[in-house]
């Protein structure tokens, strides 16, 4: 079975004529007949993007938060309004208060509005923290549990405006997509860390290749010894295909660009990956 997977959402617009880039991410995920969309970006561009790609919303009954970060649930709001009700699969965490420090200030980083209101406009949510699978042959991870040494995370996030209590974002999760050569995975920030969520999806699916990364690496806060663990492991993987955007950093992305000539291709708003 074909899948394709389009982004609608990034940091950079690629080639196509009139299509906008903004921080944030977005993915159509077709699996055959079926099809899901994977985050929402911030909110200005999804709508734009998906129309000027010739992309019904219309036609997506499924919408899965990768986790809960303005960026990537911003622009259910606007989708909900042109689209219609919607299935949206997320973590029962995925509302919870979130703030970055950067140059000395808090700035709130959560979705911008309720779930209440949300659920108003037709959002029927599905919470589950469980690695579940949502199409045939694509999976949802779940919580991922942080296992690797080196994987530390952002430490500018907070549940807290006072920073007393550092935010881990244990809603993230990410998308495993099955094929016949091997896994797919599919990131929003993978703030839980690229390697563990890869562990998770070797392990739950049993499938031990792991053929390609796509989406936000979040290695753009990241220090050098986790840069250099993360590639060291996708080497150890034998990943063909790398694809990283949106949170990767550019310092990083040319890393990864230098280490998998063959495989490497950054993503843009456009990018279209298709796979058995």
């Amino acid at each position: 079975m074909s899948c394709r997977i389009r982004i609608l959402c990034d940091n950079s617009a690629g080639p196509l004529s009139g299509t906008l880039g903004e921080h944030g991410f977005a993915a159509l995920v077709q699996q055959g007949e079926e099809s899901l969309l994977f985050d929402t970006g911030a909110g200005e561009t999804l709508l734009h993007n998906a129309q000027r790609m010739n992309v019904d919303l219309r036609s997506v009954e499924q919408v899965v938060l990768s986790h809960g970060h303005y960026d990537h649930a911003g622009g259910l709001w606007p989708l909900l309004q042109a689209a219609g009700p919607k299935k949206v699969l997320a973590h029962p965490d995925v509302f919870a208060r979130r703030y970055v420090f950067r140059e000395g200030a808090a700035h709130s980083v959560g979705i911008p509005y309720s779930e209440d209101f949300l659920a108003g406009l037709g959002a029927a949510f599905s919470y589950g923290d469980a690695f579940r699978e949502i199409l045939p042959g694509v999976f949802l991870t779940g919580e991922v549990p942080r296992l690797s040494s080196f994987e530390e995370g952002d430490a500018g996030l907070f549940c807290d405006l006072a920073g007393c209590r550092r935010d881990t974002v244990p809603d993230d999760q990410s998308l495993v997509i099955v094929t016949e050569k091997g896994l797919l995975l599919l990131l929003g920030c993978c703030h839980a860390g690229v390697v563990n969520t890869i562990e998770l999806a070797r392990e739950k699916t049993g499938v031990g290749e792991v053929y390609g990364v796509v989406g936000g690496c979040h290695l753009a806060f990241s220090s050098q010894p986790q840069v250099d663990a993360t590639i060291k492991a996708l080497k150890k993987y034998k990943v063909k295909k790398v694809s990283p955007g949106h949170c990767t950093g550019f310092h990083a992305a040319a890393r990864l660009a230098r280490e998998f000539p063959g495989g490497f291709k950054p993503l843009q708003v456009g990018y279209l990956l298709e796979v058995e």
